[in-house]
């Protein structure tokens, strides 16, 4: 079993990060989009919040983690036939996906944290409040945290279009190959 990235391709610890990140990241949007309508005698009015908060934490510890990872494997090469103004957009939109993605989890931090309380997470562990008192801190976060939100979400649709173009129109295994490790 391949667990660590290699010059061909990614190994199963890329591949599983890259995966549970993406399935997180939609989730959690989707989940977003849900609890900012309820009302306040809702049964998910407090449920959905704390879920949100504590898989958001999670997928930022998955994420310090994933980036840990990313820079001491070697990254696979470029598939064959990819151009320089392929891969650098490939670079440049990999780059904006973790920065986004980095902007979204602090500023949602930030908003959980305003009023100084820690964030329960599953009733597993409390992150505390480390960062309380700014001015406006939960109103500029939360406006961050939805531009992040919306942002991150259209450019990992082109993510996902641009994986699929490659692996079904120019047929150069780039889906593939975050899919299951090849040799």
């Amino acid at each position: 079993m391949m667990l660590t990235n290699h010059s061909n391709g990614y190994g199963w610890v890329t591949i599983a990060l890259h995966w549970l990140s993406a399935l997180t990241v939609f989730g959690l949007f989707g989940l977003g989009l849900y609890m900012v309508d309820l009302g306040y005698y809702h049964p998910w009015y407090r449920q959905a919040p704390h879920l949100h908060k504590s898989l958001g934490l999670l997928l930022l510890a998955t994420t310090l983690l994933r980036l840990v990872w990313r820079f001491s494997n070697p990254v696979p090469r470029a598939p064959d036939g990819q151009g320089p103004l392929t891969r650098l957009a490939a670079k440049a939109g990999h780059g904006a996906i973790y920065l986004l993605l980095i902007a979204l989890l602090a500023s949602g931090y930030l908003i959980s944290t305003a009023d100084g309380r820690a964030i329960d997470v599953f009733d597993w562990f409390s992150v505390p409040a480390l960062i309380t008192g700014l001015p406006q801190q939960e109103e500029i976060a939360g406006t961050i945290h939805e531009y992040a939100a919306w942002s991150l979400m259209i450019l990992a649709c082109g993510h996902a279009l641009a994986a699929l173009k490659h692996q079904f129109i120019d047929r150069d295994n780039t889906l593939g190959r975050m899919i299951a490790p090849s040799n």
